[in-house]
């Protein structure tokens, strides 16, 4: 039987990024970094700076998992997000940055005789990665399958080019 997958659309936003937009984040980076204390990630930033997931402990379990690989013809970006509708997940590229947000509710209501049990839970993340150079940004697509969102991100042709081996000469 075939796996249904539906597309989830990517909004390109083109205009300039305003100057105090970029300094707000960069402010905002700043109060994570503090938040986070002395723990850095041991490499530095990863190929699409990925935000740490560790900013603090109660928001781990709101963090969707992320995985991020590099193919010939493409990066692929992995994020798990269980429970979560696909109407509910929004993608966005703007300034070379992708971001992935999406929000759960989940309510839940049980009455008996000798009691009544009601919970409610709600949650949104929100993932940024800058894009890393030779992205084609007009060709990003995603597909969301059984609670698992697939972003591919096109390399350009330049960035597919093999590597060149250069000889070493003897003086």
């Amino acid at each position: 039987m075939a796996e249904s997958t539906s597309k989830v659309p990517v909004k390109t936003d083109k205009s300039e990024r305003h100057p105090l937009t970029t300094l707000q984040r960069e402010i905002d980076r700043l109060f994570e970094d503090f938040g986070r204390g002395s723990w850095r990630w041991p490499f530095g930033r990863a190929l699409t700076e990925l935000e740490p997931m560790w900013s603090n402990v109660t928001s781990w379990s709101t963090m969707p998992a992320v995985d991020v690989v590099e193919k010939d013809k493409a990066y692929e970006i992995t994020a798990e997000l269980p429970g979560i509708d696909e109407k509910n997940v929004e993608l966005k590229v703007s300034g070379g940055i992708l971001s992935i947000t999406g929000e759960k509710s989940e309510e839940k209501e049980e009455k008996k005789k000798d009691y009544y049990l009601s919970e409610r839970r709600y949650g949104s993340f929100q993932r940024s990665f800058r894009l890393p150079g030779g992205v084609d940004a007009d060709k990003i697509e995603a597909r969301f399958n059984k609670g698992v969102l697939t972003v591919t991100l096109p390399k350009t042709a330049a960035a597919q080019k093999p590597e060149k081996k250069i000889a070493i000469k003897a003086t």
